[in-house]
């Protein structure tokens, strides 16, 4: 009889990964059998998730802030030295609005959600792409976080609204440079997910026509089980955008 041949588990980078989308996306990779290099800029919510995974040394937690390139590049390092290679990018880590009308926003206010949702993802994207296209078999998947706002905004959203418009783009031309390479890249758009950053939403939060209404939410844990299934599909295969909401959430329709 011939043994039975097994595959090495694939390695995966979360970012924001302590909390929210991430870590329901961390913990459902992990549940799967991956390696997961759980990034984000605090250690402790990283390191709690990782107990809470009982993956052991699957789960590799490293403090990062993707604003800094060079702290994304020292990322991408330490996942290749632990574990060999990187198969999946979740380009994840995102910040919401600052507080008040956009017009009171400081430049500083303004500057923080840029570094964070779009040159953030630049940097993950770039060194996603540099270890992809050297590892051996080359190639892997980049599933960016662009939320339903990359298509439509709230009121009093424009740092966000921005920010993940200017994703959409990135995920398209992305796809389309990675295409020589094996690099299949796509993004996922979430909806009204029970997080720290969406609870608002349940208690109420402003729609269009300038009412305040309370919105329906769905389980963060079903957006985990979404980004597992794009991770798991063969390479020749990707889901460019993928929109996960809510069922009643007013997202479609008149608003």
């Amino acid at each position: 009889m011939n043994a039975e041949v097994t595959s090495p588990p694939r390695t995966a980078i979360v970012t924001g990964a302590g909390s929210g989308i991430g870590r329901a996306s961390a913990l459902a990779l992990l549940n799967d059998g991956w390696q997961v290099v759980l990034a984000g800029r605090r250690r402790e919510p990283l390191e709690a998730v990782a107990a809470e995974s009982g993956a052991g040394e699957r789960a590799m937690p490293y403090p990062a802030d993707v604003s800094d390139a060079s702290a994304v590049a020292a990322l991408f390092a330490a996942a290749v030295e632990r574990f060999g290679r990187v198969d999946l990018l979740f380009n994840n880590a995102g910040l919401g609005n600052p507080p008040g009308p956009f017009e009171d926003w400081t430049p500083e206010q303004w500057r923080a959600v840029v570094d964070v949702n779009l040159n953030g993802m630049f940097f993950c994207l770039q060194q996603a792409f540099r270890t992809m296209k050297a590892q051996s078999p080359r190639g892997g998947r980049i599933i960016n976080n662009g939320s339903i706002s990359a298509t439509t905004p709230r009121p009093n959203s424009a740092a966000y609204t921005a920010t993940k418009h200017a994703v959409k783009g990135l995920t398209k031309t992305a796809a389309l440079d990675g295409r020589p390479w094996d690099i299949a890249v796509g993004q996922i758009d979430v909806g009204n997910a029970m997080t720290e950053l969406a609870a608002a939403m349940a208690k109420g939060v402003p729609q269009a026509n300038g009412q305040i209404a309370v919105e329906p939410m769905m389980d963060v844990a079903d957006v985990g089980r979404s980004v597992l299934y794009m991770a798991n599909l063969p390479l020749d295969v990707n889901v460019l955008f993928h929109t996960v909401m809510a069922t009643k959430m007013p997202f479609v329709g008149r608003g």
